[in-house]
């Protein structure tokens, strides 16, 4: 059994994958899973790669724009063995046959520290911007792992990454009673060049996973006979993923401490890992979320949180297969994003997890509102929520739903600022609704799939969401959905006003913008006349008459942010329209 090792200029620019014995793989910048997306000299396709048991035999693809290097000299075609490697523009390539073995003769530690998820909790990070940082990217990272062996090798990366004192990074599972195997590694990873075997200590793992908490060993410390040293390691430790889907399963760390000029450890107490364990704790428990999601997204029982009981009730009712198979339909797509999230993580960070629970609580308040108007949740991305109507049964209208749901968002996350001791207080939303044809099912590969929904609708509903932003808009919505709703929606139950007509970013079509608004009893200081005032100086904006339409803009009241942008843009050009206006709004960025 050999790996691949892929390394780039920076520390975070790394991978290690199983080689497959005698199937040919192709490494490249935007080839899954061997991917490199972070050297731009290689090419998307470049290097084809067989491991026969024996040697890696490579040829590089004509559609390769940069050479390959062994030793040194560009080759098209070559073998490598284990301990050897090869480089591609600002990458290198080792092929190693390092093992991962589970040892059960490690030395007794000199010292051994438990830590409870609670404490770890409770603790203050010392260096709290740098660990911020990279947690932040942790919900992203391992979200995008489309199987669990990608799963475990963007993990360990993140491990080796956050937790600057440690060597090596596993993520172990203990089996269950009788096997021949009792502890497994299933994936690992260590810093730098080859370095021979890894072995983590059994005791040490099984003793963690069976109290359910964070244990840390130290061997070589200040005044412990030499005979201490485990190796090569002067520390490691095991933290328990929770969770049912990942019981049994533990991250295991191990490195070494500074020397002075003796060779002695300069730190040896157990506090100076604290940071690290309390980082490793937040992954294990972000590790036991995502499986847990996983595993109830992939099970019958789990569909109510993904599904309206009227989808629930056709997959009862019919063959899900078939039920489920993707379709061409007419669907509104809606786009929620949490804002705000970067601000509080800054600020809570002696309390990560509880705010991976409050953001956890503004997701739910997203689904709650999706799956109550008849909706399917169909992706999270990050802090975000998609969600679309119009399967697997037609909905006549799904505008109706769709908008009901975006307002239902904006009234729970309205009521909640207005109480600063809300889990919610602080966040923001923006929203983006389009209407149009897709293709929505079970959509996906054979390793991973989901109910989603796929089409250009599906990018537009996202652009509107983005902007939100530009135009300081809670809810923004195209011109489809803007005109079934004035047919679909009861007396003062919405209102609606076109924004402007943009031109997204990256995209040849204008599309009309428009802002959904609830109903005048709840959102009285938007009065119809102000939205009049509004559409008004917006005809006189788009026919050239940028004059007229700032002084029109400025009887629009102040609380109105969407005018802002509008008024920006005449200021900036002197009240005049450029040469060549055509009306339309054309974004620089998505």
């Amino acid at each position: 059994m050999a790996d691949l090792i892929a390394q780039g200029a920076d520390p975070s620019q790394r991978w290690r994958r199983a080689l497959p014995v005698g199937r040919t793989v192709v490494l490249g910048r935007m080839s899954p899973p061997w991917s490199t997306p972070w050297d731009d000299r290689i090419s998307r396709e470049h290097l084809q790669v067989t491991w026969d048991g024996r040697e890696l035999r490579c040829r590089q693809l004509a559609s390769a724009r940069n050479p390959t290097f062994v030793r040194g000299n560009p080759v098209q075609e070559f073998a490598i063995r284990p301990g050897e490697h090869f480089v591609i523009g600002g990458t290198s390539f080792s092929v190693s046959d390092e093992q991962a073995n589970v040892s059960v003769g490690f030395p007794a530690p000199a010292q051994e520290r438990s830590f409870t998820a609670q404490y770890l909790k409770r603790l203050r990070y010392r260096d709290a911007d740098e660990r911020i940082e990279i947690l932040s990217r942790l919900p992203e990272v391992i979200a995008g792992a489309a199987t669990d062996a990608e799963l475990f090798v963007r993990l360990v990366n993140v491990l080796l990454l956050g937790v600057r004192e440690a060597d090596a990074a596993a993520i172990v599972a203990v089996a269950d009673a009788g096997s021949t195997a009792p502890v497994r590694v299933l994936h690992w990873d260590r810093r730098g060049k080859l370095g021979g075997a890894f072995q983590p200590s059994e005791r040490l793992i099984q003793e963690s996973i069976r109290r359910r908490e964070s244990l840390l060993h130290l061997w070589n410390v200040s005044g412990a006979p030499a005979f201490t040293q485990a190796e090569n390691y002067d520390w490691a430790c095991c933290t328990p993923v929770p969770g049912e889907p990942c019981r049994g399963w533990g991250l295991y760390l191990a490195g070494k401490f500074a020397r002075d000029e003796s060779g002695s450890p300069e730190q040896s107490d157990p506090a100076d890992l604290r940071d690290d364990l309390k980082f490793t704790e937040m992954a294990a428990a972000t590790l036991g979320s995502l499986r847990e999601l996983r595993l109830l997204s992939r099970q019958h029982a789990g569909l109510s949180q993904f599904f309206s009981p009227v989808v629930l009730e056709a997959l009862a009712e019919e063959n899900p297969e078939r039920v489920l198979a993707p379709r061409e339909t007419d669907v509104s797509v809606l786009f929620c994003d949490l804002r705000g999230f970067s601000l509080r993580s800054e600020r809570a960070a002696g309390d990560l997890l509880g705010l991976l629970e409050r953001v956890s609580q503004a997701l739910g308040v997203m689904t709650h509102q999706i799956l109550d108007q008849g909706g399917v949740v169909g992706d999270f991305q990050g802090d975000a929520a998609m969600g679309f109507w119009g399967w697997p049964m037609p909905q006549p209208d799904s505008a109706r739903r769709s908008c009901l749901s975006a307002l239902g968002i904006w009234s729970a996350f309205s009521a909640a600022a207005r109480l600063p001791d809300h889990p919610l207080a602080g966040f923001q939303m923006g929203i983006g609704i389009a209407r149009g044809r897709a293709v929505a099912g079970k959509i996906g590969t054979a390793d991973h799939v989901k109910v989603t929904v796929f089409g250009p609708v599906v990018n537009l509903a996202s652009r509107l969401e983005g902007m939100t932003k530009i135009f300081r808009a809670p809810i923004l919505i195209d011109e489809p959905t803007a005109t079934l709703l004035r047919q679909q929606a009861g007396p003062g139950e919405t209102r609606v006003r076109r924004v402007a007509k943009v031109r997204p970013f990256g995209l040849g079509q204008a599309v009309q913008v428009f802002e959904l608004l609830p109903g005048p009893r709840e959102l009285p200081e938007f009065t119809d006349q102000a939205i009049l005032d509004y559409e008004q100086a917006l005809v006189a904006f788009e026919s050239g008459d940028w004059a007229g339409a700032f002084e029109l803009l400025h009887k629009v009241p102040a609380a109105d942010r969407v005018k802002d942008h509008l008024i920006a843009m005449i200021a900036q050009h002197n009240r005049s329209a450029p040469g060549g206006w055509d009306g339309v709004i054309a974004l620089s960025a998505k």
